[in-house]
């Protein structure tokens, strides 16, 4: 079993910007050990490190990190797009799966932009997974990045982060459908209950697996993040209930390996 999205900081250090004292019980330093143990109480075999600081310093820590242990299957840094050279310098660490813009703040056409298109032709060529942190707002420049790039597989986090209430949860699934017809697209069940009322997480994956199939879809924790509004367990609990049996092994595990190319077992 694999979880795809975890998270890793350590404050005042790496460049770490995020979180800050107004963000409660996130305002710590959250080190591998703890991940472990968190892992090894919910069964959890390995997890995908993903970036939480636009910085190339920080994705060295979590590259020297995950060096050190076969319990990370991989890593998800940060690079600047918009730099070729910068793109191709972390791309030779096979460690590192894929890269991720945070996009979630930026304007709504920022996947139209030219300044990023040799950064994303490294991603392609160094084959390297685009995980889009982004709102609905960002999904239609988003799937005409895909149409651009049927090469570059891309992986929604946090299924975009569907807005609040019947209207928003019916722009997001309108904005979401042209994304489902691009094979090289899947989506992260992660960050749901951190986004949205308990209740609307099951509307929300039914949604994602009427569009995109289980065999496009991958599960995260999203932690610690997750830990400001519920434990663990309770999330892994949730989400089992949601996946058709028959499509656990894929969901919690099996696609992670196939999308960002790691092993279906760890090696020591």
């Amino acid at each position: 079993m694999i979880d795809a999205h975890v998270h890793l900081w350590q404050l005042d250090a790496h460049d770490c910007r995020w979180p800050t004292a107004a963000d409660g019980v996130l305002y710590r330093d959250v080190l591998l050990d703890e991940l472990v143990a968190t892992l090894d109480d919910a069964g959890v075999g390995r997890a995908m490190l993903v970036q939480s600081q636009e910085s190339a310093r920080d994705t060295a820590w979590l590259l020297a990190i995950a060096a050190t242990t076969d319990r990370i299957a991989g890593v998800i840094g940060w690079a600047d797009l918009r730099d070729h050279d910068a793109v191709l310098e972390c791309a030779h660490d096979a460690r590192l799966k894929g890269l991720r813009p945070m996009v979630q703040d930026c304007a709504a056409d920022w996947f139209d932009a030219p300044s990023i298109e040799a950064g994303i032709a490294a991603m392609v060529d160094h084959r390297l997974v685009l995980d889009a942190l982004i709102r609905p707002i960002h999904l239609p420049a988003l799937s005409r990045l895909a149409e651009r790039h049927t090469d570059l597989v891309i992986v929604i986090d946090h299924a975009a982060k569907p807005e609040d209430g019947p209207d928003g949860f019916a722009r997001w699934q309108a904005a979401l459908a042209p994304l489902a017809r691009h094979c090289n697209v899947h989506v992260k069940l992660s960050g749901l209950l951190s986004e949205m009322a308990r209740a609307a997480v099951a509307p929300t994956v039914k949604t994602l697996l009427d569009l995109f199939g289980a065999e496009r879809l991958l599960w995260g924790s999203d932690w610690p993040v997750l830990t400001a509004v519920t434990g663990y367990a309770d999330w892994l609990d949730l989400a089992r209930t949601l996946i058709p049996h028959a499509d656990e092994a894929a969901v919690f595990g099996g696609n992670a390996c196939r999308v960002y190319g790691v092993a279906e077992t760890a090696h020591g």
